[in-house]
């Protein structure tokens, strides 16, 4: 159980929270904060004009709501923005919009009603989620559109996603005997006014592309292994010289590895060695491709990236994005701009160039066993079967070029990309969730390139008949993946085993076939 407004929630309690359903609960204390935040902006809010309460929003703010009409000004405002289109976020994705807006206003700095929280706890815990559309949010005023439908659901309206179909919400809240949210000040605007969409989408986004680095570390190292390359490109000595945190972890994941590899070559022994270098030409590269060679310096600025990101994204989570901010301690109102989504729009858009450039590496090196003529020791395209008759892995390269492609044309950014609207009241956005959902479909895509590097490297491996040389490592990788894709001769569709392989890449972490070879590198 995950006490929500207990401490700072990181990274982990967000994972184990969205990913692996650990329950959560609302921490005491909190919620009496949230409690004493709602009190005083009711009795504050008497006589007064404050923006979003008496007022109407963005460019209308210019006119004062009656004393009359303030309650249905939120349900006006929360059933008019509930315009999103596209696609449905996933379940995934949905559950983390909610948990980061649900810890946003555990803050207790929106002066909401206690049971505001309690009904974003109650469908977090029994997996209720609203349909909540990808087109919408500029990331300004908040995610204002995918929030509007997280809205519309607490009111009890529209439908949600639980177990895998999707259902009015009154037919859900009447299951669970859930009681729809009521309006009693500031609910509506307190629920959409915030980058909690960016946000949960983020984090997700964090999370699935620290995986995949790891896969690509697992996969450059199985890489290095099939060509015999030499150990010194990861050796501690070459790479403490650059001072990269990020270059350095690389390259210390890669030894860990390939320890007891019997495939990697040392230079000291080989072409440090007079025995060895009695010609004029040499048959192998005294230097591997950069693909092989330049993984820590290409990598390791992507281990970098995700981890300040990691950084940013969580602070963002445990902020207060809400406008205007509510002070109940020094008995104040704050009117300003924190829902405006720059710092997490920046951070997607970097993680997604530095996505693209993981995806660009695996294609690389995918390329290298591909052709004959590059790495002098396979068969074109890896072909187990008869050459000209049978084609091996040549159609699914065609796969992840493509889809590389795509991802290259999808890193252009949007942080750069504003335009005003809401009668230039947004004269400059920070186009947020759109950056978070474009990274998030890069962050797919590689998944898929990944994949079907995973699926040639063992074809590799049993061409070659290496398996024993491997690291205990790698050849567990090896053993538990095989065990998906079985090796193949002849020609059939392949579509069904990518998916396949591309599901447990997407599902699990390599550490956990590096933990049962008893070498699980940090």
């Amino acid at each position: 159980m995950v006490d929500i407004g207990a401490r700072i929630l990181s990274l982990e309690n967000f994972s184990e929270i969205v990913f692996k359903d650990q329950k959560i609960s609302l921490d005491k204390p909190a919620l009496a904060k949230v409690e004493a935040s709602y009190q005083f902006l009711k009795s504050f809010s008497t006589g007064k004009l404050i923006y979003g309460i008496n007022t109407g929003f963005g460019p209308m703010a210019q006119y004062k709501v009656s004393d009359s009409n303030r309650l249905q000004l939120q349900y006006n405002l929360i059933r008019s923005h509930s315009s999103g289109m596209g696609n449905l976020l996933s379940p995934l994705l949905g559950k983390a919009v909610l948990l980061a807006r649900l810890n946003s206003l555990m803050q207790a700095h929106s002066g909401i009603h206690t049971s505001l929280v309690e009904l974003l706890a109650s469908l977090i815990n029994h997996d209720i989620i609203p349909c909540i559309y990808e087109h919408g949010g500029v990331g300004a005023s908040g995610d204002l559109i995918q929030l509007a439908h997280v809205a519309l659901a607490l009111l009890g309206e529209g439908n949600v996603l639980h177990e895998g179909k999707s259902y009015p919400t009154a037919d859900i809240f009447k299951k669970y005997k859930l009681n729809p949210l009521e309006i009693h000040i500031r609910e509506g605007i307190s629920i959409l006014n915030g980058t909690s969409a960016m946000t949960g989408i983020g984090l997700i986004n964090i999370l699935l592309a620290k995986r995949l680095l790891s896969w690509s570390v697992v996969l450059s190292a199985m890489t290095n292994e099939i060509v015999e390359a030499y150990d010194d490109h990861f050796s501690k000595e070459l790479n403490m010289v650059k001072l990269h945190q990020g270059q350095n972890r690389i390259a210390a994941r890669l030894r860990h590895l390939l320890k007891d590899s019997k495939m990697i070559h040392s230079r000291s022994e080989h072409l440090y060695n007079p025995v060895n270098i009695q010609h004029d030409v040499f048959e192998d590269k005294v230097q591997e491709y950069y693909s092989l060679r330049c993984v820590t310096q290409i990598l390791g600025p992507i281990y970098d990236t995700l981890e300040h990101a990691e950084k940013i994204v969580v602070d963002e989570l445990n902020s207060v994005n809400d406008n205007p901010v509510i002070d109940h301690e020094n008995q104040n109102i704050f009117h300003g701009g924190n829902f405006h989504g720059d710092y997490v729009s920046l951070e997607m858009d970097k993680i997604k160039i530095a996505i693209t450039r993981l995806s660009m590496l695996s294609e690389r090196q995918l390329n290298y066993l591909l052709n004959e003529k590059l790495n002098r020791i396979l068969p074109p395209f890896v072909n187990l079967g008869v050459l000209g008759f049978n084609f091996g892995m040549q159609g699914i390269q065609f796969t992840a070029v493509s889809t590389v492609a795509e991802n290259q044309t999808l890193s252009f950014p949007m942080y750069v990309h504003s335009i005003p609207n809401n009668n230039d009241n947004q004269d400059i956005v920070s186009m947020g969730c759109n950056a978070a959902i474009m990274t998030k479909k890069v962050i797919d895509n590689s998944f898929e390139v990944l994949a079907i590097q995973a699926m040639t490297v063992l074809q590799a491996i049993d061409y070659l008949g290496c398996q024993e040389k491997l690291s205990p490592s790698t050849k567990n990788v090896y053993e538990i993946l095989r065990k998906i894709f079985p090796k193949f001769v002849e020609d059939a569709p392949r579509y069904g085993e990518q998916e396949k392989i591309r599901q447990y890449l997407f599902e699990n972490d390599p550490q956990f076939a590096l933990a049962q070879a008893g070498n699980s590198p940090r």
